[in-house]
């Protein structure tokens, strides 16, 4: 099995982010786990929503097959807040990159 690192970056906020999220935060995550020393805070409600992807993209299914992206390594998800006028807050876009590690231990 490949292990993968994924590299979500923040590339757009639409409105205001309650989390605080800026164009350019990033969060790693390698085989199932957050590297919360490399990562940006985390939103729970962001998370929640790329969490079944994130899995999927973590385990070789690409971001093509997902349908979330043109090719295999870099897709694109967003957090479920609507924003104005529906609520007081804003979407945020994230860009999701993959690439292959090898991690210590294996």
């Amino acid at each position: 099995m490949v292990n993968y690192r994924v590299k979500i970056t923040v590339k757009e906020v639409r409105g205001h982010c309650a989390a605080g999220y800026k164009p350019g935060d990033t969060i790693i995550l390698e085989r199932f786990y957050i590297v919360p020393e490399k990562s940006a805070k985390i939103c729970l409600h962001a998370l929640s929503a790329m969490q079944t992807v994130l899995s999927a993209f973590l385990h070789e299914s690409s971001a093509k097959e997902l349908g979330i992206g043109e090719t295999d390594n870099v897709g694109y998800l967003q957090c479920p807040d609507p924003g104005q006028p529906l609520t007081r807050g804003g979407t945020v876009i994230f860009e999701l990159k993959r690439e292959p590690v090898t991690i210590e231990g294996d």
